[in-house]
This record gives structure tokens, C-alpha cells and sequence, in this order.
């Protein structure tokens, strides 16, 4: 399974956005990697632009540029605003759902999980993590001591970020329902998504 495995801070400094969650490096030191990161650097182009909104996503989401244009051609190919439903595939991926019901303290631990077959959808095994969840599916976490008491533990350090409105959770039964789509709003992404599906259709 393909994923990101370099210097993390560092593209949090580069983008100026806690990518891969909070970092203190932020707060110290506000301005670019490298030995030029204090300078002012050269006015960014449109297609330089769309190019940095669309890396955000990427690494937020933890996808490889093959999956994640293949999220922008499934979004094109969808009625509504491309923006939109190219942001609702991302967040009802089967990885990203587990770690909004706090059942993983990130999004990659998030996708181990899946990987390693401790979580099922609608009573079944699923180990693929960009696995496409729709309304009313139930995700829960495998009944067995090791699986359980990986999302005990998890569960307990994810208490400060909240569940979102269109999830439910069931924390004694380690269970949760999408219960619908989320909204743009209730998203609320980090990047640009319209910058990102011009940046697809130059």
C-alpha cells in the first residue's frame, strides 16, 4: 500500500497548516522549510496555486496522485458542483470515517487499521481503506481482545475532537452509522476545492 513517508513538519511549514495534525513547529517558526524560508519568495502563479491547493488535500487525506486524481475523475462524473462531491468521497472513505468516529487518533493509523482487517462494515471484513462508504452504513471495530482494546485506547485520546453531525457512535459497542452525506460546510476543508478541480481541467 502505497503511502507518503517523508519529513511531515516540513510540509506543514511549507503549506503553513497543520497537514497532519498540530505541531508546535508552527507556532516557532511561521514561514517556509530551508535556508531561503525567512525571504520573501517569487509571486505564485495561478497554475502554482492550484497546484499547492491540491497538494493540501492530497497530503491531508494521505492519497498517492494517481488515487487522488482518480477521486477527481469519480467527482466529475457525479451530478452537483465537482468541488463538492470530490470532498464527499474523500471524507466517506472507509480510513477517513474511522478516524472521524475517533476509532484511530489519524487518518494513516486509521488506514492500519483497515489494512489490518481490525475493522468491518455492515458485519463484514473490509481491508481496504479508500473503501467507499454510503447512507446507513454501520462500521464497527472486529470483536476480538486485540481490536477492541486498540479502540479503547484510541477512543480515550480522541475525546477532545468531536464526532461530526452526520456520524453516529456508539462507543460501548465500538460502532458507527453514517447516517448521511456531509455538506461543504460540515467539512470545512483546508485547501481550495474549486482551485483543485481547475487546476484537473487545464
Amino acid at each position: 500500500m502505497a503511502r507518503y513517508t517523508g519529513p511531515r513538519v516540513r510540509l506543514s511549514r511549507r503549506f503553513g497548516i497543520p497537514i497532519f495534525g498540530p505541531t508546535k513547529y508552527l507556532e516557532r517558526r511561521n514561514y517556509g522549510p530551508g535556508m531561503h524560508g525567512p525571504k520573501s519568495r517569487r509571486k505564485t502563479t495561478d497554475y502554482g496555486l492550484g497546484l499547492i491547493e491540491k497538494q493540501k488535500l492530497r497530503y491531508y487525506y494521505g492519497l498517492m496522485e494517481r488515487q487522488f486524481r482518480g477521486v477527481y475523475e469519480k467527482a466529475l462524473k457525479r451530478r452537483g458542483v465537482t468541488g463538492e462531491q470530490m470532498l464527499q468521497i474523500l471524507e466517506t472513505r472507509l480510513d477517513n470515517v474511522v478516524y472521524q468516529l475517533g476509532l484511530a487518533t489519524t487518518r494513516a493509523a486509521a488506514r492500519q487499521m483497515v489494512a489490518h482487517g481490525h475493522i468491518r462494515v455492515n458485519g463484514r471484513k473490509v481491508n481496504v481503506p479508500s473503501y467507499a462508504l454510503r447512507v446507513n452504513d454501520a462500521v464497527d471495530v472486529k470483536d476480538t481482545t486485540v481490536s477492541r482494546q486498540l479502540a479503547t485506547k484510541n477512543l480515550e485520546m480522541s475525546t477532545s475532537r468531536a464526532v461530526p453531525d452526520w456520524l453516529s457512535l456508539s462507543k460501548d459497542e465500538f460502532k458507527g452509522v453514517v447516517m448521511r452525506v456531509p455538506t461543504r460546510d460540515e467539512i470545512n476543508p483546508i485547501a481550495n476545492e474549486q482551485a483543485v478541480v481547475e487546476f484537473y481541467s487545464r
